[in-house]
């Protein structure tokens, strides 16, 4: 086999002609796989495959051959045709880069296409070298994506099955319901300790004063929104997914939250009409189908190289149009705010704990004045709405940057900062259920609501532990990891 395999490279290289479809092909492949690679979680569904494999290798096919045939219509372009398919091979390879790396960047792009045709033309006689090397670049990626692909074909949500028939659960109670979500907004109690040292009194005297009760034993179970909202729409624990090949399959985690889910399931077997509200479309940037019957962003205007955190829209405004304009129905919903978020994600030359505390701080301020402004308007339009403030993880204060997360720590104010949330609620006409201190967790959170809103304590007795898990890549051997009991003490646990 290997002997073959070597004649058939050398004749490859010996041969004067050079096909066409193998030096596009070579010279877009490369980067269609790089951005897969670097961007699985974010352009795994069908039609961004679709689209990917439109702009990286169809259009590159049909552009040369259409070059091709109109260089053959004049004798004067004729004489340059020897150069357009090294010109176009070395062009197609940058400019491919380019897409996967900084997406349509005019002025980058333009200038890949300068270096592209000046290498092109020098190097003519070079052209199969130069294909050698980028199927070699090829080689090499290709593998990385295995795991992902594994995942991909394998993955089930069978781990969303419900223990008992919740989903089929009756509401006797009907309000409204409002699950406000802050990113990264810490627990009261936190802000109170020798990280944050912050005097956050004020907000937490305006929620009581509004009849908010609040959870400062509360956290989330994962340390991440996708991980951490999957387990709360799911109602039921993933520990980061299949471990086989690799870990953390965040690639699925979207369709979790926005697709058909546990949560969704038993509000819409209950009539009620479900909106998802967001400020950034970080929820739908792999393109999921949204289950949701109203979401304030429309798939039409998510590009299909979306990162999620472009396109803001006007949260407020939209949120308060769609409670006005739907009085009359029993409505959910999900609004996601970006505000306070955690601190800086990669490490730079700026970034400091204290640099990083400093920041953040001054984000609560901004997150206090827009949930104030929030729960003004839906006590005043809704009196009897049941309104959760319910952050999704902690802010990461006490870290250099956020993915400092993925080594090992013994510190428990850091492993708290990773995990506390903010959990507060104002239930309708002050009737706090005698169980409500069951809310402990962000995956807990649904089956206590829905426990209430079906006057059924029975589905208390499937509450999932309390426990909080996180990914470690550094100190340890690379695996999940339980970091806080369901005592809310920090342990160090590998999950098996």
């Amino acid at each position: 086999m290997f002997k073959v395999l070597t004649k058939k490279f050398r004749n490859f290289l010996n041969e004067d002609k050079t096909h066409p479809v193998i030096a596009i092909l070579a010279a877009s492949i490369y980067a269609l796989l790089y951005y897969y690679d670097k961007n699985y979680a974010l352009s795994n569904s069908k039609s961004q495959f679709i689209y990917l494999v439109t702009i990286y290798i169809l259009s590159p096919l049909v552009l040369f051959y259409l070059l091709n045939f109109l260089f053959k219509q004049s004798e004067k372009i004729n004489t340059l045709r020897p150069y357009l398919l090294p010109i176009f091979n070395l062009s197609c390879f940058l400019l491919t880069v380019v897409i996967s790396l900084y997406g349509f960047d005019i002025f980058k792009l333009f200038l890949a296409l300068i270096i592209g045709v000046t290498i092109g033309y020098v190097l003519k006689a070079h052209l199969k070298k130069i294909i050698v090397i980028q199927c070699i670049l090829i080689l090499m990626v290709l593998p990385k994506l295995i795991p992902d692909f594994y995942r991909e074909i394998t993955y089930t949500k069978e781990w969303m099955e419900q223990p008992d028939k919740i989903e089929l659960a009756a509401f006797k109670k009907r309000p409204n319901i409002y699950v406000i979500q802050p990113d990264g907004y810490i627990s009261f109690s936190t802000f109170r300790d020798s990280i944050h040292n912050y005097n956050n009194n004020k907000f937490e005297v305006y929620l009581k004063s509004k009849n908010f009760i609040i959870y400062d034993e509360y956290r989330s179970n994962y340390s991440s929104t996708l991980g951490s909202n999957s387990a709360l729409f799911g109602m039921k624990h993933h520990y980061y997914g299949n471990t086989t090949l690799g870990i953390n399959p965040r690639h699925n985690k979207r369709n979790e939250i926005v697709e058909s889910n546990p949560v969704l399931r038993t509000l819409k077997h209950n009539n009620y009409k479900t909106f998802l509200m967001l400020q950034v479309p970080y929820l739908l940037s792999n393109r999921p189908n949204i289950d949701f019957d109203y979401c304030n962003i429309s798939m039409d205007d998510v590009s299909y190289l979306n990162r999620g955190f472009s396109g803001k829209t006007d949260l407020m405004k939209d949120t308060k149009q769609a409670i006005k304009n739907n009085a009359s129905t029993s409505n959910f919903f999900f609004i996601e705010s970006m505000l306070p978020s955690h601190i800086t994600t990669n490490y730079n030359s700026e970034s400091s704990v204290q640099n990083e505390r400093n920041l953040y701080m001054e984000r609560i301020e901004k997150a206090n004045l827009w949930l104030k402004e929030l729960v003004d308007f839906i006590t005043k339009e809704d009196p009897n709405g049941l309104i959760i403030i319910a952050a999704d993880h902690g802010g990461f204060v006490g870290f250099n940057f956020y993915r400092e997360k993925l080594r090992k720590t013994d510190n428990p104010l850091l492993i708290n900062s990773i995990f506390s949330s903010l959990l507060a609620i104002k239930w309708p006409n002050d009737s706090v259920p005698t169980y409500h201190k069951e809310l402990k967790s962000s995956v807990n959170l649904f089956r206590v609501l829905f426990t209430y809103l079906s006057e059924n304590e029975d589905y208390l007795f499937h509450l999932q532990e309390n426990k909080s898990y996180i990914t470690i890549r550094e100190g340890a051997p690379t695996g999940v990891y339980e970091y806080i009991d369901k005592k809310g003490t920090t342990v160090f646990k590998r999950i098996k």
